[in-house]
């Protein structure tokens, strides 16, 4: 995650209301720290109801980030969101607090710990829109010859994924020499 190795951060994940955030929010009144959301759902303002977002009542003044921070009329990558959140804890252990990074989306924890690498390449809404017409089997063949080594590892029967790294395979092939 490129910290300072003496740096000290909890990670708190689980399933949908299994109470990671009264949890996190009960460890950061003991450690001294702040909660870092990592909910795929809970960036976006407005989506409340349905994502278990806390309310400013059950923060108990713990600070929160990246709680509303984009419009739902917006795409929140992942890799925005990793830039987000490794802001928030520098800035938190910057303050001498420990971060307490929860949330049930484990994509952005895998990516905000390095367990995978997220490519910044910005969505190609027209292709989107065009590979939304092929079947999941379709367009993971067009993966096969796009992007071997990815085919062999993506779910073949995901097609927002597919999508992705069709998306993804393209851009770095018109970015490579000729």
């Amino acid at each position: 995650m490129n910290t300072d190795s003496s740096e000290k951060i909890i990670i708190l994940v689980g399933p949908t209301a299994s109470g990671k955030s009264a949890r996190a929010i009960e460890l950061a009144k003991q450690f001294h720290g702040e909660v870092v959301s990592a909910d795929s759902r809970q960036v976006y303002r407005g989506l409340d109801l349905g994502t278990g977002k806390v309310t400013p009542e059950e923060t108990r003044g713990v600070r929160h980030h990246l709680l509303d921070v984009a419009s739902p009329h917006e795409v929140f990558s992942a890799h925005q969101y990793v830039q987000a959140a490794r802001h928030a804890i520098a800035d938190i252990c910057a303050r001498g607090k420990l971060p307490i990074v929860t949330g049930g989306t484990g994509f952005y924890i895998d990516a905000l710990v390095g367990r995978i690498t997220l490519p910044d390449v910005p969505a190609d809404p027209i292709l989107r829109e065009e590979l939304r017409k092929l079947t999941a089997p379709q367009l993971y063949h067009m993966l096969e010859t796009a992007d071997p080594a990815r085919a062999k590892t993506i779910d073949q029967h995901n097609p927002v994924r597919l999508i992705r790294a069709l998306e993804i395979a393209r851009t770095h092939e018109a970015a490579a020499p000729k």
